[in-house]
């Protein structure tokens, strides 16, 4: 009925959804597949060529995790979640964290796929090295910003890594969606990647090329990118400010909310089982294990709002290192079946082949 993450695979009887853990280390679900691989290591899985999936890039708050201060400036005792990068390489680690970001891999009726980012964080080109590697994606063909914050847009420059070379910048841009408040705030952060062209005499300069596309906070406004159709999902980041959820899916419903301290009454009936039908996946939200936040949703606060959205599984993202992955896990476990409603954390690394 549940299982917990820890498996590098495992199918989900009756679901469309299947999870994989791309971190080899980790027990295999099957022990046939850790007889065939080396030292008991499962090998990564094969993506199915005609399944679309889900990346989690990063699945960690804004500074990170491990925290670099618990490092440099050590606690008394020592913080056990941020202790273990010092012995443990990240790609063992799921307590090892980067910006919050998903990669889509959108497989298309006719069998192509399309591969759409959701944030681009300060960790940007760890994740690309990481996880674009060892997962096989090749290019990013379109960008959604959730919002304007350091942790979804300051690894906009390294876009061009992910892009066709050219010395002459002579491609095709990336279209990227945002919000208007988004792209005013990005036209001054990264003033040479939102303009349209050089002016007369100035040099050509390599960078990222972007197809700034904008985009209504507002649910009766769908668009379509990369072949599929996403609804944005405006919710409140701190009650002064305004951030994008996605929902997404055709065959499965998915919504993805990384960033929220609380919904406005249209977002939430649109993703609730008892409004705007049952989500097959939520991705939500979950900063801190104990106590609240005023711009994110805690432990306590998230998991009574997947009690009201109750979608078939929620996996949380956001995580400070007051999350110990294995330890939470265990008791989301417990949770889960209390509830009827399977939730876990996320890692990074972490691949949901899903029906979209």
């Amino acid at each position: 009925m549940f299982a917990p993450l820890i498996p590098s695979s495992y199918s989900l009887p009756h679901h469309p959804l299947r999870l994989v853990t791309a971190a080899r280390g980790l027990a295999p679900a099957n022990p046939m597949a850790a007889a065939a691989a080396p030292n008991g290591h499962a090998a990564a899985d094969a993506p199915p060529p005609s399944s679309s999936s889900l990346v989690f890039l990063g699945t960690g708050c804004s500074s990170a995790v491990p925290n670099a201060r618990c490092l440099i400036q050590p606690p008394d005792p020592p913080c056990h979640v941020c202790s273990q990068s010092l012995s443990i390489p990240p790609e063992l680690n799921p307590n090892y964290r980067c910006n919050t970001s998903l990669l889509i891999d959108y497989c298309q009726d006719e069998g192509a796929h399309k591969y759409i980012i959701i944030d681009v964080g300060k960790t940007f080109r760890e994740q690309v090295l990481r996880w674009f590697v060892r997962h096989k994606i090749p290019c990013v063909d379109s960008i959604l910003l959730t919002h304007e914050h350091a942790d979804a847009i300051l690894g906009l420059d390294d876009i061009r890594v992910v892009q066709a070379f050219s010395p002459t910048n002579d491609i095709d841009p990336t279209p990227i969606y945002l919000s208007q408040f988004a792209m005013d705030s990005i036209s001054l952060k990264f003033p040479y990647l939102a303009k349209k062209k050089l002016k007369e005499g100035e040099e050509v300069r390599r960078v990222a090329q972007l197809d700034w596309r904008i985009i209504e906070s507002d649910l009766q406004i769908p668009f379509t990118t990369s072949g599929l159709e996403f609804v944005p999902l405006p919710v409140i980041h701190g009650e002064d400010y305004i951030c994008l959820g996605f929902l997404f899916g055709r065959k499965s419903k998915v919504a993805y909310i990384s960033d929220v301290s609380r919904f406005p009454p249209s977002t939430e009936y649109a993703i609730s089982k008892s409004g705007g039908g049952q989500l097959d996946l939520l991705i939500l939200d979950c900063l801190y294990r104990t106590g609240s936040h005023n711009v994110h949703l805690c432990w306590d606060q998230t998991l009574d709002a997947v009690k009201r959205i109750c979608p078939k599984r929620a996996l949380l993202i956001g995580m400070t290192h007051e999350m110990d992955h294995d330890k939470d896990n265990q008791t989301l476990e417990e949770w889960s079946r209390r509830e009827g409603i399977d939730v876990q954390l996320a890692r990074d690394g972490l691949r949901v082949y899903i029906d979209l």
